[in-house]
């Protein structure tokens, strides 16, 4: 992977901060990064897992594909955004393990599986490992939801505009109509959650196309 001046800084940043908190904090320690689609959560964690001594938890391995696909269409922004993740699922067999140093297991959502008959998603038959190590990464949306605080240690948002993080996803996903519907979806949902469950103030540490804000008193 080649990383350019620009990611080069914001890894160094955001491990010069987690080096702190490990100097404070027995590990492993639990870092939250979070942020829209199409901010760049995924690539940013896998520069950082190469970069250190991490494992990536992608909270999206938990979607909830429990939930019918039309029943979302049901439930309200607050409720979607509630339920968007299997919250026990995640600290069960991911988070909870390694932050124990045991090694951590799971069967992960998968999108190219589509929708069952009845209606729910479909979750990959093979099993993902993870080993523990000294850094945790849960990288995906919602990752630092307050029902999780009383795991993480560290929480980042990648704050990034709009039609910038559109222009990504665009370009990412060929299934055009898969997009229009996540929009539908999950749009609302995430304008929501970073306005009135996550705030910007609410992180330790906020990456914007500018620079960094740090919250001195998180």
């Amino acid at each position: 992977m080649t990383i350019n001046s620009s990611q080069a800084d914001i890894c160094s940043k955001i491990l010069d901060s987690i080096h702190r908190i490990t100097q404070r904090t027995p590990q492993p320690i639990l870092v939250a990064l979070d942020g829209a689609s199409g901010s760049g959560k995924s690539t940013l964690a896998s520069m950082l897992e190469q970069r250190s001594d991490a494992v990536v938890v992608p909270s999206d391995d938990f979607f909830a594909a429990n939930i019918p696909d039309w029943e979302w269409d049901t439930r309200s922004v607050p409720e979607r955004a509630r339920d968007v993740l299997g919250w026990q699922r995640l600290r069960k067999e991911a988070l909870e393990p390694l932050l124990e140093n045991k090694t951590a297991k799971w069967h992960p959502f998968d999108f190219t599986a589509g929708i069952r008959s009845d209606g729910t998603y479909g979750m990959s038959e093979k099993y993902v490992e993870k080993q523990p190590a000294p850094v945790i990464i849960l990288e995906g949306a919602y990752s630092s939801n307050p029902i999780l605080s009383d795991l993480i240690d560290f929480k980042i948002l990648i704050d990034l505009p709009i039609l910038e993080r559109h222009q990504r996803l665009d370009k990412r996903e060929e299934d055009k109509q898969f997009l229009q519907r996540w929009h539908i979806l999950w749009d609302a949902v995430e304008e929501y959650y970073f306005s009135e469950i996550m705030s910007t103030s609410s992180f330790d540490l906020v990456i914007t196309n500018t620079g960094f804000i740090e919250n001195p008193n998180a």
